[in-house]
């Protein structure tokens, strides 16, 4: 047979391949393994997925937390912030109840170590009044001004129909302490003899010299005024409806600024050797009035040791437009003005005098903007020898050029400013002419009369007055 497939050529055969059980075990082994690896993978990409879930809902719940303790500060804070405050609630109490109100009526405590600023940083805030006011006092002093001449004005003023209705504001020529201690025990007596006029209900008008209905008979239009602009904002705002007309009270501000602080350069200076308070309070005018033109209808500027207020002059520039300006006459030339009549161009026989100066809040700003630029011109005038450089004379000067005034509405009282010597009789009648011909003002003037004692001799004469003031026991 071989031999025919050797003679007989290619034949057909079976190759057959067999594979040992190994392989396959091992093939089962690497399937094996392969499925434990894709086990081993997908446990481990579980468990870091299952990581990263906690982390983040660890970092939700402290986004969550945060914001929870951010939201409940802001609502503490906005309820502690929206807390009707003390004088709210003490109001509220007592309109509930009936309980009259006191902190009207009676003087809060301050003394000269605790007094705070009065406007931007600035000034000393003696007394912070119970609203705003339309009107300003601006009152000067001099040098030579004594305790017993300050005293006087503002006593008079506290007691004036005035002190309802305006702020006053001092200008010291030099920061000192010397007056506060005065202004406010003057300030603590009036707030007594408001008090004690208020509690006594059976007197008449002639065993009275002071009228407390001014401070006490306010409308709805004031009591809507809003706060003072001095000092730091206190109150909340509040409706007076319901309480007794008694229990009210309206008197303004009392605020003391000095010189530099108004004028801190000296403008002055470099025109005049030795400047006078006289003249560079015209310097303070522009900053102050400049500061306040927003919040005063009418203005008063009035020197504290020759002029003393006694009612309510301002009166009469209130129906006026607020470029008006009234000025009064002084009633006797002095030398100095006499001997340089011929320069100063006088158009009136009598000056006007530079101490009483009132009228709307622009035109008082122009004129004493007009002022300052004239003081300046005189005593450039003044070192050439041509002209005189006191404030009498520039200040009349000013108001006889009608050009540099021709946006000032000038008014001149034919009245002449009256003085304590024109009233005549002895010390106790020219004291009783003073309280009963319902002056406005007056003039100290230059007279021997010892002003101080006769105004108490005749204050201390009501029984009421008496135990206010420590001048009478």
């Amino acid at each position: 047979m071989s031999s025919k497939n050797s003679e007989g050529g290619w034949g057909m055969g079976f190759l057959l391949v067999f594979f040992p059980d190994e392989d396959q075990n091992q093939t089962q082994n690497n399937n094996n393994n392969n499925n434990n690896n894709n086990f081993n993978f997908i446990s481990k990409s579980s468990s870091i997925k299952r990581t990263n879930s906690f982390n983040l809902i660890h970092k939700a719940q402290s986004t969550i937390s945060i914001c929870l303790l951010l939201v409940f500060t802001t609502i503490l804070l906005f309820t502690i912030s929206t807390l009707p405050s003390t004088s709210t609630t003490s109001s509220s109490a007592r309109r509930l109840y009936g309980v009259p109100r006191r902190n009207l009526l009676q003087s809060p405590s301050s003394s000269p170590s605790n007094l705070s600023y009065a406007l931007q940083g600035m000034g000393t805030l003696y007394r912070r009044g119970t609203r705003a006011m339309n009107d300003v006092v601006v009152a000067h002093a001099h040098d030579s001004l004594s305790l017993s001449e300050l005293g006087l004005f503002l006593r008079l003023f506290f007691r004036s129909s005035l002190a309802s209705k305006s702020d006053l504001l001092l200008i010291f020529p030099s920061k000192t302490v010397k007056f506060n201690s005065l202004i406010l025990q003057e300030h603590e007596s009036f707030f007594k003899l408001l008090t004690q006029y208020k509690s006594a209900h059976n007197f008449s008008r002639s065993t009275t010299s002071f009228d407390f209905t001014h401070f006490t008979k306010i409308g709805k239009k004031e009591r809507e005024s809003g706060e003072p602009i001095w000092g730091q904002k206190t109150r909340t705002n509040h409706s007076d409806e319901g309480e007794p007309e008694l229990s009210r009270a309206s008197y303004g501000s009392v605020v003391g600024f000095d010189v530099d602080e108004l004028d801190p350069e000296n403008s002055l200076s470099g025109f005049v050797d030795h400047v006078p308070m006289s003249l560079r309070r015209w310097a303070c005018y522009p900053m102050l009035l400049g500061r306040v033109r927003r919040n005063f209808k009418h203005v008063m500027l009035v020197d504290i040791k020759d002029i003393l207020l006694l009612g309510d002059p301002l009166g009469r520039v209130r129906s006026h437009s607020p470029e008006s300006v009234l000025l009064k006459v002084q009633p006797n030339l002095n030398k100095h003005a006499k001997r340089n009549s011929d320069k100063t161009e006088l158009t009136r026989k009598s000056p006007i005098h530079p101490g009483i100066v009132m009228g709307g809040s622009r035109g008082v700003r122009r004129l004493s903007n007009a002022m300052l630029t004239d003081i300046v011109r005189a005593s450039i005038q003044h070192k050439k020898k041509k002209n005189c450089a006191t404030e009498l004379c520039i200040f009349n000067q000013l108001i006889g050029n009608d050009h540099a005034l021709k946006n000032v509405n000038l008014i001149v009282s034919t009245e002449s400013l009256p003085e304590l010597s024109s009233l005549g009789g002895s010390g106790s009648k020219t004291s009783s002419h003073l309280f009963t011909r319902n002056y406005g003002l007056i003039r100290r003037g230059n007279s021997n009369l010892d002003v101080n004692s006769m105004v108490m001799k005749h204050i201390c004469s009501f029984p009421i007055d008496a135990a206010v003031y420590s001048d009478c026991l």
